[in-house]
């Protein structure tokens, strides 16, 4: 089966529904009845909204049989990562903190992908408030790999990941601070976008850390993203770290972009080396980028073996800080009568679970008035020397190529009383987070029992659509067109 017959492909849906040969009432009923037959399996979805996505489909048809301005995205399916503000559906962020809430207001990202037509089905399972790589820490339930539910989806854009894969939904958003779009992405053979800190507003989105976190989309195809990211990206006045800047062009068609490019190959790491399968798959797509016209070649960037720790000790201190609104006043479920302190305590012993409250107590700690200048400022200062490394590294190499993540996905509860092994699995990812860098997942092969693994690459900061125009030509070049195997379940094709 190739990549463009997959039953949720965005922009050949997109296409057929202004050739009217697909209404958008009927793509999104294949969504829906996929996601009432699938659904219960895999847990995606914390919650789904089939009336207001068959109205605001019908109103794509009607606007349509009008002859009338549709937008871009017209009758798309698209499904939303918890964490971002969506009127009339919880906004939970996988948490009892938060349980039942809906917000009064729209995620920027949100509203601009709804005003360009595309139809919000529901929202995704993640791990709680984004702290996590497996999606196992929800508060509300657990998300499966659709390629073998043993395994785990990745995280904590975990549900967004496992939605696209198994078409649930065209495409989907997720927010990546330190790898929470693109090694999900991996893990399930999907394509995961984070695109440079500031192109794409943050407003909507549920703080974690906040000079981190960055929305981006998951979808099927380089091409499905780059459409994304065109009709996200731009400045928002709610956001004060959004850039007035054009969005992305789209990448042309053609492997003749690729040629001449130069692409530092990073594939070691002393904290987390990459298994035989992945280190395989790697070298063919580095052989495949230069048949191409790339120039590949290895490249060590030193300041890569702080990446991983310097980013949990900064994660967990913007995380603390953030988090320090949850008090049962402010933030969060009530607390019951008495003294303050006690009722505050009393919500967040409750409310949070153990992953969220072990990066609260480390970035507590992380900020005291004994350990900050020592651990924060060490951190601090790490991040900025990582920083110069890679702006060094861009003046020798267009990009960077890498793994994703480690290996295939681990399996579920491998790490659920040892996650340093689940940090781990960051290893490859965090460093485009703390310099504030564009970077992309896709798929590149198959490692052991047939399950995907995912390739890297990384562009300086705010070369979006260089980036995109590589990711495109490699793709062309090796498509990934193996599906999960979802035997024994319902298929519904359009």
């Amino acid at each position: 089966m190739r990549q463009d017959q997959h039953p949720m492909d965005a922009t050949a849906r997109i296409r057929q529904i202004r050739r009217r040969e697909l209404s958008a009432r009927e793509l999104v009923q294949v969504s829906l009845q996929r996601i009432r037959s699938l659904d219960p399996q895999l847990g995606a979805f914390l919650s789904v909204d089939p009336e207001g996505a068959l109205a605001a489909a019908d109103e794509v048809d009607r606007r349509l049989d009008r002859g009338e301005e549709v937008g871009p995205l017209a009758g798309m399916p698209l499904a939303v990562k918890d964490n971002l503000a969506t009127p009339g559906l919880p906004t939970t962020c996988a948490s009892r903190m938060l349980q039942g809430w809906c917000a009064p207001y729209e995620a920027t990202a949100v509203a601009r992908l709804r005003a360009a037509g595309a139809v919000l089905l529901g929202k995704t399972n993640m791990d709680e408030f984004a702290m996590g790589s497996s999606t196992e820490w929800s508060a509300l339930g657990v998300t499966r790999n659709p390629w073998d539910p043993t395994r785990v989806p990745g995280g904590s854009s975990g549900g967004s990941a496992a939605a696209v894969a198994a078409g649930l939904c065209a495409a989907a958003l997720g927010s990546d601070t330190g790898g929470s779009v693109r090694q999900p992405a991996a893990y399930c053979g999907v394509v995961g976008l984070r695109p440079s800190y500031g192109r794409v507003s943050r407003h909507g989105l549920v703080a974690f850390a906040s000079s981190m976190d960055q929305v981006g989309p998951v979808t099927r195809s380089v091409r499905d993203a780059a459409l994304l990211l065109s009709v996200m990206a731009g400045r928002d006045p709610r956001d004060s770290t959004s850039l007035d800047l054009s969005p992305p062009a789209a990448p042309e068609e053609g492997r003749g972009l690729a040629r001449g490019l130069r692409l530092g190959l990073l594939a070691d790491s002393a904290e987390a080396a990459p298994s035989a399968e992945m280190s395989a798959a790697l070298t063919r797509a580095a052989g495949t980028l230069e048949q191409l016209g790339c120039r590949v070649e290895p490249v060590q960037l030193p300041g890569m073996d702080m990446a991983l720790s310097s980013y949990y000790l900064l994660g967990a201190a913007e995380a603390s800080s953030n988090l320090s609104r949850y008090d049962g006043a402010r933030y969060g479920s009530p607390a019951g009568a008495g003294p303050f302190l006690d009722g505050v305590r009393e919500v967040r012993g409750g409310g949070f679970g153990p992953e969220v409250k072990r990066r609260i107590l480390l970035g507590a700690h992380a900020l005291s008035a004994g350990a900050g200048r020592d651990l924060h400022g060490r951190a601090m200062a790490a991040r900025a020397l990582l920083t110069a490394e890679l702006r060094d590294m861009f003046e020798r190499f267009d990009l960077l190529l890498s793994p994703t993540a480690p290996d295939i996905a681990f399996v579920a509860g491998a790490h659920r009383d040892a996650p340093l092994g689940m940090y781990l699995n960051d290893t490859y990812t965090v460093a485009a987070s703390l310099a504030g860098l564009p970077a992309i997942s896709l798929p590149c092969g198959q490692g052991a029992q047939g399950l995907p693994l995912g390739m890297q690459l990384t562009a300086p900061r705010l070369a979006d659509e260089a980036l995109l125009a590589l990711a495109a030509a490699y793709e062309q070049a090796a498509p990934f067109p193996t599906l999960p195997d979802l035997a024994g379940q319902q298929e519904v094709r359009p």
